[in-house]
């Protein structure tokens, strides 16, 4: 096979989707031009949702695993490539009807070359691509952030997106530079290599913490968290739920490879009674601060989507500590985890979006008698809610049981218990929403006007949180799988 035979086989998902983007801008902006804004919203995101489906198609009858340029392209990040389609299709399908702006087709263009940044990300194995496409996805979502511009709160989330990130990405550059000092090479593998055996000089630990400066405000895990409640609630809700869900899904994965395979020399240790300096302590700190700052904060909020940006900071943390665990068993229950929490707070957003709508404002306040003018939205919030708060049956619950097993395997027994309180604390204002939904006296009597799209969105995501938290074992065997191969 040819070179650029094999490139084509091994990016061909990327180009369907940037492919669709450009379709899209060019469709929109010649035969749907005249049309109403409804309509084009509705057939841009078919659009949307058939560009992620034929990438996805490709990926599951195409097999590939080849090296190209600054990809490492394997059956691991085949398969996580897989989910991020699918969130971007549930944030299309949220888009359905969406009403905060007129430029319909660059709106779903920059939300399909997200999905492109975020499927370049999962594959990079190289410091310069993994930092390229960080900023395309970054750039994206700076750009989707300020799309309601009848919205002040949309603007000035863009804003705080945009400087929060752009410090962010300058500490990152400046970590990459001084590891390319050190190490001689931006390969993941040739990193390691040079790191192997030596005891690593003062200079790395500097590199590895504005490295993981950066990380941290992507996954917003405190103390980098502050642009987030602001961001989510400024940002329109299918907005909102594709940063909350698939951006945190691909960082997590690169952040993941960075530390387990460039810098598995510097891991250093947080064992109880025993120190070394290296990340883990970084990421037991950064994951202690979360969890305490994002379910403190969340206590105390009277917005939906306020509070959910404050459990994102704390769910964050749990993740975190994932990493903390042995190497060969760190991976699979990060991986489980965070696409679990991806579906469901996507799921969560898509009724906060319609209660938004139809009560215009996703205050507490909103959701109140819920129950009785949509059962079934409150049905599938619910289960959202018990999801995140990880009670049985669900996903969440399975998710963190994989975790906190993880770290007691591998002697981490109080970080264990300090997550397992946190996780009773989070019980509280989760349900606040479900006391809101099911329990206190209808406030709005507003209709509530939803799409096929959106329930398509809704049925999926909380059919997938009930299955996968029910009968796992698939799951968790096609992870299993591409992990080996």
């Amino acid at each position: 096979m040819s070179l650029y035979a094999e490139c084509f086989k091994a990016l061909a998902p990327e180009i369907l989707i940037v492919s669709t983007a450009l379709l899209m801008l060019l469709m929109d902006a010649s035969l749907l031009r005249r049309r109403a804004i409804a309509s084009r919203a509705a057939l841009s995101a078919v659009i949307a949702c058939l560009g992620c489906a034929l990438a996805m198609a490709w990926l599951a009858l195409v097999p590939c695993s080849a090296h190209v340029a600054m990809l490492a392209i394997t059956p691991l990040t085949q398969w996580i490539k897989m989910p991020l389609l699918l969130l971007t299709m549930f944030a299309a399908a949220l888009s359905w009807n969406q009403r905060f702006t007129r430029h319909v087709g660059e709106y779903f263009a920059l939300l399909l070359l997200g999905a492109s940044g975020l499927m370049l990300l999962v594959s990079s194995d190289n410091l310069l691509m993994i930092f390229l496409a960080l900023e395309l996805l970054s750039l994206s979502l700076y750009s989707l952030a300020a799309f309601d511009k009848g919205s002040l709160a949309s603007s000035e989330a863009a804003l705080k997106y945009l400087l929060f990130g752009g410090v962010s990405a300058a500490f990152t550059l400046f970590g990459i530079s001084l590891i390319y000092g050190i190490a001689g090479d931006t390969q993941l593998d040739a990193i390691a290599a040079a790191l192997a055996g030596h005891r690593p000089e003062p200079l790395f630990y500097v590199a590895l913490v504005m490295t993981l400066v950066g990380f941290a405000f992507k996954l917003a895990a405190a103390p980098f968290h502050l642009w987030a409640p602001d961001v989510y609630e400024g940002a329109p809700t299918p907005v909102a739920a594709f940063i909350a869900s698939g951006s945190k899904v691909a960082s997590f994965f690169v952040l993941a490879r960075l530390l387990l395979t460039a810098f598995q020399d510097g891991r250093g240790a947080v064992w109880p009674g025993e120190y070394l300096p290296g990340w883990a302590p970084v990421l037991a700190t950064l994951a202690v601060l979360s969890m305490v700052a994002g379910n403190v904060a969340a206590i105390v909020q009277s917005n939906v989507k306020r509070l959910l940006a404050c459990s994102a900071i704390a769910h964050a943390g749990y993740a975190l500590l994932a990493l903390l665990a042995a190497p060969a068993q760190a991976l699979s229950p990060l991986l489980y985890y965070t696409i679990t929490y991806a579906f469901t707070v996507l799921g969560a957003f898509a009724v906060v979006g319609v209660v938004e709508a139809g009560g215009r404002g996703s205050a507490m306040a909103q959701f109140g008698g819920l129950s009785r003018r949509a059962p079934v939205m409150s049905f599938c919030m619910l289960v959202f809610m018990l999801s995140l708060a990880g009670i049985p049956p669900t996903a969440g619950f399975l998710g963190k049981y994989y975790i906190f097993l993880a770290l007691i395997q591998s002697g981490h027994y109080v970080l264990a218990v300090v997550a397992t309180l946190y996780v009773a604390v989070a019980i509280y204002y989760y349900f606040k929403i479900v006391r809101s939904m099911f329990i206190r006296e209808e406030t709005v009597t507003a209709p509530l006007a939803t799409t096929f799209g959106l329930r398509l969105a809704l049925g999926v995501t909380g059919l997938l949180t009930l299955v996968i938290g029910i009968y796992p074992e698939p799951f968790l065997q096609l992870a299993r799988t591409s992990l080996v191969r």
